[in-house]
């Protein structure tokens, strides 16, 4: 078991040698060895004592601390991060080079090219969207080629990765049951199923690879591709642009296989946004950590591959 998840209200916490002991109105109602936690994920209104935090940092176990309702980011705690001060600088340098422009090309090309590549896959499954999907194939082929070709500026680039997604969107949408009501990508809030599990999965995904990010030894604020914004992990967003497609296969196997269904889902009043239920959220949690579980070595070889691109040899005292 890597990840914790935590989601149940009034829940008491305590640490009890080494494991973590869970309390409900006074009675304990079960525990959890420590040693083989990566992260444990605190959801709603948790009560801790303070050593539980002070053990797991000392433990290096991220805590991430995600709001009730609808699993927003609030915060993340770490134990000790990286020493090696020279990767951090290294990025710094970089950040204001000719890399930053050829970075942001190599993402944005990777992730364009798999979407396609999902896109044929789907084919196989889908023979009645045969002829849409490969005229969207067509198109998003189209603009990788001009990338290639033509070798943008980052601002340039921005706008043929917004046409290639707006492209793969028209034909990922199609291959969602119409109860579902995914029309489009949209966000804060997402306002139907499938936007509303994709948010949650890109969320996770994006602070999956913060964490990586400053275990590492990098500053996750400073961006190569999205430009720097105050209180945003530029880098992540970076880093997390290839590794979408992997969310959105996800989601779609979740909705395929009907483990989730509209009725898994709340609406708020108008406005308000689409969540998972409570009852959704235990269902999702395992079957979101088999899915991050997969992918975590791709993400931490992505990670250290990046550290060795923009570091001499000597600069490396460990990975």
């Amino acid at each position: 078991m890597g990840t914790l998840f935590i989601d149940r209200k009034d829940l008491y916490v305590k640490l009890d040698g080494n494991t973590l002991a869970f309390y409900v109105n006074g009675k304990k109602e079960g525990s959890v060895p420590i040693t083989p936690l990566k992260r444990v994920v605190i959801v709603g209104n948790i009560t801790l004592e303070a050593n539980v935090l002070s053990k797991l940092a000392s433990e290096n176990i991220s805590v991430i601390f995600l709001s009730g309702k609808n699993l927003r980011f609030c915060g993340m705690l770490h134990g000790s991060l990286h020493n090696n001060a020279i990767i951090r600088i290294r990025q710094y340098e970089k950040s204001k080079t000719s890399f930053a422009r050829e970075f942001a090309l190599n993402i944005v090309t990777h992730k364009i090219r798999n979407q396609i590549n999902f896109l044929k896959d789907l084919i196989e499954l889908r023979q009645d969207l045969r002829s849409e999907f490969i005229s969207t194939i067509k198109v998003m082929e189209g603009i990788e080629k001009n990338i290639f070709e033509r070798k943008p500026d980052i601002e340039s680039l921005r706008g043929y990765e917004g046409s290639s997604a707006s492209a793969y969107f028209s034909a990922f949408t199609k291959i969602f049951p119409p109860s579902l009501n995914f029309e489009g990508r949209n966000k804060r809030p997402p306002q139907d199923p499938v936007n509303a599990m994709l948010s949650l999965c890109y969320t996770i995904l994006h602070f999956e690879m913060v964490r990586e990010i400053e275990l590492n030894g990098l500053d996750p604020t400073v961006g190569f591709y999205h430009s720097f914004e105050y209180g945003r992990e530029s880098l992540a967003c970076d880093f997390v642009e290839p590794f979408r497609i992997e969310a959105d296969r996800f989601v779609w196997e979740l909705f395929r296989t009907r483990q989730f269904t509209q009725e898994d889902f709340t609406y708020e009043e108008e406005g308000s946004g689409c969540y998972l239920k409570k009852a959704g959220r235990a269902k999702f949690y395992p079957l979101c950590e088999e899915w991050r579980s997969n992918l975590r070595s791709k993400t931490r070889d992505f990670v250290r591959d990046f550290i060795r691109s923009i570091c001499n040899e000597e600069d490396l005292v460990s990975l």
